[in-house]
Order: structure tokens, then sequence, then C-alpha cells
């Protein structure tokens, strides 16, 4: 009887995906990394919040040189709840929290205060009921970190 290997090789294109300079997601990119690689900035919008329980993770492979890194939510009635970890890279890495605020559905990467400052920053959406997005991850931040939420969708 032959023997099948349970190892199958992922190519690439089933991990990752690019942001680009704008990208709106959709349910085949959760699970995914979304790469906000672009030096001009990328724009990530969600897809509504519907309670699928789909996974988005957005990691910073290129720090933007101008513009912001943006994720945001598709429409007005969704918002964000949860927490970014701030590391102060110029201040011997103290860690910090910002919390989303009841309005918040939109998380900007300034390249200084709110982060875009650190190769590998992560933010992790989740889908978790209809017109809810739970955030967790963790952004690099120069200066006087600030929080990287806002309400401008």
């Amino acid at each position: 009887m032959a023997r099948i290997s349970a190892f199958v090789r992922k190519d690439n294109n089933d991990i990752f995906t690019a942001a680009g300079s704008a990208r709106t997601l959709n349910a085949d990119d959760a699970g995914k990394i979304v790469q906000l690689a672009t030096l001009a900035g990328s724009t990530v919008t969600l897809p509504a919040a519907l309670g699928t329980g789909n996974v988005y993770t957005c990691v910073v492979t290129a720090l933007a040189t101008s513009n912001s890194h943006i994720i945001k939510v598709a429409n007005s009635t969704d918002v964000m709840r949860g927490v970014l970890f701030s590391v102060d890279t110029d201040s011997a890495d103290a860690v910090g929290p910002f919390a989303a605020t009841t309005a918040s559905d939109t998380i900007t990467l300034n390249r200084s205060t709110t982060g875009s400052v650190s190769i590998g920053e992560t933010i992790r959406l989740r889908d978790v009921a209809p017109g809810f997005w739970q955030v967790e991850g963790w952004f690099g931040a120069t200066g006087v970190p600030a929080t990287p939420f806002s309400a401008t969708v």
C-alpha cells in the first residue's frame, strides 16, 4: 500500500497577499497575511463584519516613506474593539497599550507616533459579530506613542 504524505507545501500565493496602494479584502483573503509593502503607503478596507469568524492579518513588510498604512472598516456601522500595543523604539522599547474607542473604525500607521517604523508590525482583525471587528497586535513608534485608532469611515 502506497503511503500518502500529510505534508503539503503551500505556495507563497496561498499564504501572502499584497495590499498594494489600495486593497479591499474579501473572504478569499481570510487566513492570509496581508503585506503592507508599499513605500507610498497602503489602504486596506475590510469586508463588512457579519460574524463569520474570518481572520485577516496585516503585517508591515516595508516602511512607508510617504503617506500612511491604513486599515479601515467597509461601512459606517462597523467598528473595531480591542487593543494594540506600541513599542517605543526610541525609549528602550517601552510598551504601552492603546484601546479602540466605541467609535473606532480606522487604524493609521503614520510613520512615527502610531506605527510603520518597524518591519513586522502586526495587526490581526477577526470578524466576531455583525458590525464588530476584534483587533489585536503591535506597532512600533517613535516620539511619544499615540493611539492609531480613529473614526474616519
